[in-house]
């Protein structure tokens, strides 16, 4: 590292300010010089005019090297009263961890200084609320995980217990076994999916949204018809550019939760297209139990659901905390309504990709 590099910002400013310090001394220092010589006659080597001159010359030689040290000292003074809330910010932010991320710098000001400690708070606002999230996430993942393996290991140590156990019980205490690993299966895949989409979109690629509904409609299709629920579809092209592993693994979250989250004798309703300016839209409509409107952003975020108990309907509470962070991830707008007859009206508006437009069969 040069020399230059490692000059600090006090010593650059004084330097900075130093120089036109010195200029004024070193002006009010010559003027008298100048004037001295000006009135000295011409063709005379002598006089008092001579001795005048000489007298400045002197007081020029060791006034110069004192207006510089001045300069110097006044440079430095200023430069540090200038960054004098510099060292409070930075000070006060080396401080704040987090474990204390509830501090604030609250500089007092309009200044450039004051716009900063307004940044630095916003942020650590924002981080003290990421945190929360996170260790209300990682408590939740782990009560998730730990109820199916105790689920498991009393299942385990009953068929150990058990004097009388025979071929047959011990055949359906695996069956059991395997149901609760499956849905371990699905609990880490739809972590992992979470995970991934609020990591954000890495590659982007030309994806038609109704191209990946009618896949996700047409699988489940199969289970709509075994809890009795009509699912319909209106898709018209709705080209994006996007992750394609994710927008399906959205597509279908807001499927299934609207699946799972109805009524016997219900109705799905998938449609895709384009808005009116032209971005693409994915509208999921389905009919339920009635959701309260303020309750509607708690229902994005991982592990909440309705009724506020722990009973799932073959879920885990992550599908549409997944749909809000694959939103996310590609920009987009996500705009939930709650219908007053019951259910959920859910759309999804992301970017539109006109240049890979394709026509939905």
């Amino acid at each position: 590292m040069t020399r230059r590099a490692r000059r600090s910002v006090r010593t650059r400013l004084t330097l900075l300010y130093a120089v036109p310090f010195f200029a004024v001394g070193a002006l009010l220092l010559l003027v008298p010089m100048i004037s001295v010589g000006d009135t000295e006659p011409a063709g005379t080597g002598g006089g008092r005019p001579g001795i005048d001159l000489d007298v400045h010359l002197v007081s020029v030689a060791v006034g110069l090297p004192l207006v510089a040290l001045i300069a110097l000292l006044l440079g430095w003074f200023v430069a540090g009263r200038y960054l004098r809330p510099l060292h409070a910010i930075t000070a006060t932010a080396r401080e704040i961890s987090a474990t204390s991320l509830d501090r604030r710098l609250a500089l007092p000001g309009r200044d450039e200084f004051g716009e900063l400690a307004a940044t630095l708070d916003d942020l650590y606002g924002r981080l003290r609320a990421a945190f929360e999230s996170q260790r209300h996430f990682v408590a939740n993942a782990s009560h998730e995980l730990r109820t199916p393996l105790s689920a498991e290991r009393a299942l385990l140590q009953l068929a150990l217990d058990d004097p009388d156990a025979t071929v047959d019980t011990l055949r359906e205490t695996c069956r059991e076994l395997l149901e609760l690993n499956v849905g371990q299966e699905h609990l880490v895949d739809a972590l992992l999916t979470l995970a991934t989409g609020e990591q954000g979109v890495a590659r982007a690629e030309p994806v038609d949204l109704a191209e990946v509904a009618a896949r996700v409609a047409s699988t489940a299709t199969r289970d709509a018809g075994t809890r009795g629920i009509v699912l319909r579809t209106e898709l018209r092209a709705a080209p994006t550019r996007g992750d394609r592993a994710l927008l399906a693994s959205l597509v279908s979250n807001l499927v299934d939760n609207a699946l799972r989250y109805n009524r016997a004798g219900g109705r799905v309703e998938v449609g895709t297209g384009l808005d009116d300016a032209g971005r693409a839209r994915l509208r999921v409509a389905n009919t339920g139990p009635a959701v309260p409107p303020d309750e509607l952003p708690r229902l994005f975020r991982p592990f909440q659901r309705l009724d506020g108990n722990r009973v799932r309907r073959g879920g885990h509470g992550l599908g549409l905390a997944i749909v809000r962070a694959v939103t996310d991830a590609h920009g987009g707008e996500l705009a939930p309504v709650a219908r007053p007859d019951g259910g959920l009206v859910i759309t999804v508006t992301l970017r539109a990709d006109l240049g890979s437009a394709t026509t939905a069969q």
